[in-house]
């Protein structure tokens, strides 16, 4: 049996390869949570389906509008999410040569890949605002 290590910048993961097929990996419930983590860090925290979400629903976007639609994110924040979110090549960012200079973010086919994703969970957090509500009553 040979192992492999996949490697990010908060932890390593070993997976074994008794065979080459994803599925049998995935059936393992380890590897599936171990896969939900992975998610997780690249999608985690208050920000990043905010922002992914507001660049899938609006298309290319400056930084200050960007700004302005993520309410109560702030720039330095913003900047670091952002980072965060090209180098998982969810988005790319476009240095324009205008003047002054145009810096524009837009979602990657990749990152479109989330839309159904997002889309989830604004409805599971549309009913489960109804459900809080109403029991509130």
């Amino acid at each position: 049996m040979t192992t492999s290590t996949l490697s990010d910048k908060s932890s390593l993961l070993t997976v074994s390869k008794a065979d080459d097929t994803l599925e049998s990996h995935c059936e393992d419930h380890t590897h599936r949570i171990l896969a939900m983590r992975d998610a997780m860090d690249v999608l985690g925290g208050k920000w990043r389906l905010p922002i992914v979400g507001i660049l899938n629903f609006k298309g290319k976007m400056r930084f200050t509008d960007i700004l302005r639609s993520v309410q109560g994110i702030g720039a330095k924040m913003l900047s670091k999410e952002l980072q965060d979110l090209e180098a998982n090549q969810l988005l790319t960012r476009t240095v324009k040569q205008t003047k002054p200079i145009t810096v524009e973010y837009e979602i990657t086919e990749y990152g479109k890949t989330l839309l159904t994703l997002i889309n989830e969970i604004v409805n599971w957090g549309l009913n489960h605002r109804e459900k809080i509500m109403r029991s509130e009553k």
